[in-house]
């Protein structure tokens, strides 16, 4: 579980995991203290959108990001030790106030951040596995 923990919580690991057109800046140093902050920005040139995010909740095996700007809402990871394997449940809530850009993510971006998110997962395994194998 602390592998997989360190997966989602260390910056650098977390890069190889993010789609690459997501980039994640601290506000200040890098932490996931309660309270730290940092900016989750999409690389889409000229745009640039900005979400603004800030740890509301944090322990061992679970990290709960809040975000702010285009959307609101939250990405909640958490780790569950299972017969010597780790159980990740990621649950990503949110809403976009703006009735053009909620239009605009069900029409173009909707199925898209479904199948990343999954893919996600799958390069997130992928790089706790490498770590755990040494």
């Amino acid at each position: 579980m602390e592998c997989v923990d360190r997966v989602i919580t260390d910056r650098n690991l977390m890069h190889q995991w993010l789609n690459p057109v997501l980039r994640c800046d601290p506000v200040g140093e890098w932490t996931t203290e309660i309270g730290s902050r940092s900016h989750f920005i999409i690389q889409i040139p000229f745009l640039k959108p900005t979400l603004e995010s800030t740890v509301i909740e944090r322990r061992l095996g679970l990290t709960v990001w809040e975000f702010d700007g285009f959307f609101k809402g939250c990405d909640r990871w958490e780790c569950f030790a299972e017969n010597n394997e780790t159980r990740l449940v990621n649950r990503f809530e949110f809403q976009i106030p703006n009735p053009i850009v909620s239009w605009g993510f069900k029409t173009f971006a909707q199925n898209w951040t479904k199948e990343d998110m999954q893919a996600q997962l799958r390069r997130l395994k992928r790089v706790a596995e490498e770590i755990q194998q040494g």
